[in-house]
């Protein structure tokens, strides 16, 4: 049984910010979305968790085994670094889309993402060492089937960016409704999702359900640990097995 640990990484009052005194220019506000977003995936992964980027000035994190001393490090480095600081809120659930929401509660409950006066909240109640277990966390790595041969080698890059977001739009959507699972996309053909326990006929279902509505192919690798990395490496190995075999799902756990 998953119990996932999901951290909401939101950056202070950065609407406000963008503009005071005066508009920033947008090549510097993309500019440090990216270099923070890349900072934040060295410290979360350096502690054995995931950071997807969402929509940069929100994040979310995977974050089994980071306490609250590790988070409240983290929200330190990012202050010393940039000229935004972030809030975190922090969700456990055996469901991701629950843990998230509670997350996100959390950050509500103490102001608007757009209050001068709210900075670096910490909120939310990590999981304790006695209550960790090593099936706590399910990670799925999908792609798409030669997506080379199909998109990448066929099409301009424009149309096969189209294709492969519309893949990554329809799995996120039919995960997070039928599944409770998040899925974010990762770059190239590659989608990444925190999953509940789920087994080989739900992601049957989720791929089939995504080549029924858009006619992308997915194939699947998925792992189970008490990390998000351990995880995720399981999941990668299990993906590589579906290269070789032609399988659609591959469970490693």
């Amino acid at each position: 049984m998953t119990n996932t640990q999901v951290t909401l990484v939101q950056i202070d009052n950065y609407g406000p910010w963008t503009v005071t005194p005066e508009p920033r220019r947008e090549v510097d506000l993309q500019t440090l979305q990216s270099r923070l977003y890349a900072d934040l995936s060295q410290l979360v992964g350096n502690r054995e968790g995931y950071v997807f980027f969402t929509r940069f000035d929100n994040m979310v994190a995977v974050t089994n085994g980071i306490d609250e001393d590790a988070h409240a490090l983290i929200q330190e480095s990012v202050a010393n670094r940039y000229p935004v600081t972030v809030s975190l809120g922090v969700g456990v659930d055996p469901s991701p889309v629950a843990a998230l929401s509670d997350a996100t509660t959390h950050l509500q409950d103490a102001g608007s993402a757009q209050d001068g006066s709210r900075t670096e909240i910490l909120r939310g109640t990590t999981l304790d060492p006695d209550e960790r277990a090593d099936d706590d966390v399910q990670i799925a790595h999908f792609d798409v089937n030669d997506a080379t041969g199909k998109y990448t080698d066929r099409m301009n890059a424009f149309d096969s960016f189209i294709h492969i977001e519309q893949g990554y739009a329809e799995l996120m959507q039919y995960l997070r409704r039928a599944h409770e699972g998040l899925a974010f996309f990762v770059g190239g053909d590659n989608i990444i999702a925190v999953c509940p326990d789920l087994d080989e006929d739900a992601y049957e279902d989720s791929i089939r359900h995504v080549e029924d509505t858009v006619s992308v192919e997915l194939k699947v690798g998925v792992g189970q640990s008490a990390t998000p990395q351990s995880a995720g490496m399981a999941a990668k190995h299990a993906l590589e097995e579906c290269r070789e075999d032609g399988d659609r799902v591959v469970i490693d756990c």
